[in-house]
């Protein structure tokens, strides 16, 4: 973590739009990319406490039912007992009614191996049927290096423990950071006879004084599960071999990591608060049977980080990022560090679990001791379901709840999206967190694909400090886990760009039908505290011509397509067009048909009148330019047509059609038959009534 300047990043604010391409979350991804397996991932912004005081909670499930965890700096779950600077408590109950015991505490729960300035923290534990591993390293007092750890063992649930108290058997900063797959129940979800092992280098997150290097890696270990206290029996992940299985050595000095995500998250804050922050940290790896994924939780001083993967040793690919904004925080909304899934709260569904994570009162959360214990909220993982888009056109908000939409956006003032699809324009929620940022971003993502070509964009408030984009947001789309940015939009009203696009105004974004899981409008945030806001954010797959007037913009798919040997495109700024600033045209020399088409979609039964503008040169001969509309897999069969000549300014011409049983996409098209000598035409105003 390093503070610099707020000069040095005011070309990301103030800057052209192509900003966007340097927002961490716009575009980058860790090394091994960003997932397709989960459709959509719901947290909660806040957690319930228990009567416990302490914080990180590594944690297991032994198999006499009972979960056993391990807290820093405080009482455990006997709130009449002593401060220690490590505890473990034996924990009972379910999510809310909770209840446990401390029953093990100080130096009954391992040594200080780096001397003064250092002291215990639970890292990871495992239980092994009713045998329980605790990690434990030496985090210096400012927290920010770890040059030691080791491993503990219990045969009595925790009332005692051993180990090697001659030497820790991590050392160095290599792998001093140790948590644990958990397999369930006593392991007992576990492949193979193993404990496999996470861990960091140098520093349990996000060294702030960087003492030593910020931890950007994830490394894997295996044991014998009857070796986990041996250090000779350790194997570390190595790579891959040729046939893509993974290779092992006893070295240390050999391991590979299995997940790199160097992703710096709020590069810069408007206030003190911490910055440029790296996105690896001590969390947890749970296995999910019923979905056969592992689930890694990392967290930044701001946001909770998500990855997931089908064997222990990946690939892992990052799903979600919960932003909680900058500090402070409030009881509404709040993030939190040490972020685990204990898997005995895992519910039988497999998508529903609950996370444990903690805020000290010694930080910048500003919200005292009130998540300062044993703290579950609810996580929702929902896989994509990998099916084709079944929509059909209308005017139905694929947003609506009943779709299994989830909102998204950079961030939540207040904690909730709810109000993006309450079907209201009234509200207003800001995406405002101190962070200095280069994008903002209000949309929703699916389990499943749908068919999408309009989003309607209603502003929340707006102000000097914020609540606008600056210059004109844009419709990006989910394809393979990766946000992309659609071709041909058109937004109208035109919008301003600046303070003046006000407040509950809606704006109408159209581009060409897409097939996605995911859509989002995003954009430059603007105002004195770069944000932007929303009221409401609604999704159609809807009957309409994309960029009928060809003012359009994005580097995506075209909304026309064209076929024939003419040479064709669009003049821009010519002063050739009936209405804006463009126009399509096609111009050839030759003979044969070209024309300029497009796909439209459409409700069968229903009448349509289909029009166009057209202005054709001197040379084209009566008759041989053709409007029209076809159906057909191909586009062959005619439903309507128009044929028109040479003339002295632009014509409207129109086609009315009634779409028969069965059609839900018919193709518009303009052209005509080259005569042979030089012939043009030029296209503008389609529409479809």
């Amino acid at each position: 973590m390093k503070r610099g300047a707020l000069l040095a990043v005011l070309p990301l604010v103030f800057g052209s739009a192509a900003v966007l391409t340097s927002d961490h979350a716009a575009t980058s991804a860790p090394a091994g990319g960003e997932s397709t397996y989960v459709g959509t991932a719901t947290v909660e912004s806040t957690g319930t406490a228990s009567r416990s005081d302490g914080d990180l909670w590594p944690s297991c499930w032994a198999g006499n039912g009972n979960l056993y965890s391990a807290n820093g700096d405080g009482k455990g779950f006997s709130l009449d007992g002593e401060f220690a600077d490590i505890a473990v408590s034996e924990i009972k109950g379910e999510p809310g009614s909770l209840t446990g015991t401390t029953i093990s505490r100080g130096d009954q729960v391992g040594s200080i191996w780096s001397g003064a300035g250092y002291n215990r923290k639970p890292t990871g534990m495992v239980c092994v049927g009713d045998t329980m591993y605790l990690a434990v390293q030496d985090l210096a007092l400012d927290f920010n290096d770890v040059p030691a750890a080791t491993i503990l063992k219990s045969v009595d649930h925790g009332r005692t423990w051993t180990w090697d108290r001659r030497k820790p058997m991590f050392s160095g900063h290599a792998f001093t950071t140790i948590w644990f797959a958990d397999f369930g129940q006593g392991g007992a979800a576990a492949p193979d006879g193993y404990v496999y092992a996470y861990g960091l280098d140098g520093n349990w997150r996000d060294s702030f004084d960087d003492t030593v290097a910020d931890p950007q890696s994830v490394f894997l270990a295996r044991v014998p599960k009857q070796k986990v206290q041996d250090r000779g029996a350790w194997e570390f992940f190595a790579g891959s071999n040729d046939r893509g299985k993974p290779e092992w050595s006893r070295e240390v000095a050999d391991r590979r990591p299995v997940l790199t995500d160097q992703r710096r998250l709020y590069a810069q804050t408007y206030g003190t608060n911490a910055s440029n922050l790296s996105v690896i940290s001590q969390g947890g790896t749970t296995y999910l049977p019923q979905q056969k994924r592992y689930v890694y939780t990392s967290w930044t001083e701001y946001t909770f980080e998500f990855y997931e993967s089908p064997t222990p040793w990946g690939p892992w690919k990052h799903f979600l990022s919960k932003d909680f904004g900058g500090y402070p925080w409030s009881t509404s909304k709040y993030g939190g560090y040490g972020v685990t899934i204990p898997s005995k709260f895992v519910q039988p569904d497999g998508r529903t679990m609950y996370l444990q994570a903690n805020v000290c009162p010694c930080g910048g959360g500003g919200i005292g001791t009130s998540v300062y214990n044993f703290n579950l909220r609810k996580l929702v993982l929902t896989p994509s379901t990998g099916t084709s888009a079944t929509d059909l056109p209308g005017d139905t908000n694929l947003a609506a709840p009943s779709t299994g939409a989830v909102a998204i956006s950079k961030s939540s003032k207040s904690g909730s999206l709810a109000l993006l699809n309450d079907g209201a324009t009234t509200g207003s929620e800001s995406d405002f967190d101190d962070e200095v940022k280069g994008a903002s971003w209000w949309g929703y993502t699916w389990p499943a694909k749908h068919k999408v070509n309009r989003v309607d964009f209603t502003s929340g408030a707006v102000s000097a400090e914020g609540g606008y984009f600056t210059g004109r947001p844009r419709v990006q789309v989910k394809r393979d886990g990766s946000w992309v940015e659609v071709g041909a939009q058109a937004v109208s009203p035109a919008y301003p760009g600046d303070v003046s696009a006000g407040a509950n105004k809606t704006y109408t974004l159209t581009f060409p039908a897409v097939e996605t899981d995911g859509v989002r409008v995003i954009g430059l945030p603007g105002g004195t505290r770069s944000y932007t806001s929303a009221a409401e954010v609604a999704v159609r797959y809807a009957v309409q011509l994309a960029d009928g007037g060809f003012e359009a913009f994005g580097s995506g798919r075209p909304a026309w397509l064209s076929e024939g040997p003419a040479a064709n495109g669009v003049d821009r700024g010519l002063g050739f067009a009936h209405s804006g600033a463009n126009n399509g045209w096609i111009r050839t020399s030759g003979t044969g048909w070209s024309a300029l088409t497009q796909k439209v979609p459409v409700v069968p039964g229903t009448r349509y009148t289909f029009g166009s503008w057209i202005n054709a040169s001197a040379g084209l001969p009566a008759g041989q330019g053709r409007f029209g509309v076809r159906l057909g897999a191909d586009g062959s069969t005619v439903l309507g047509e128009k044929t028109f000549g040479p003339s002295t300014g632009y014509v409207r011409h129109e086609v009315a059609v009634t779409i028969p049983a069965g059609v839900y996409e018919v193709t518009a098209y303009a052209g005509f038959d080259g005569p042979g000598t030089d012939t043009w035409i030029q296209v503008d105003d389609f529409t479809v009534d």
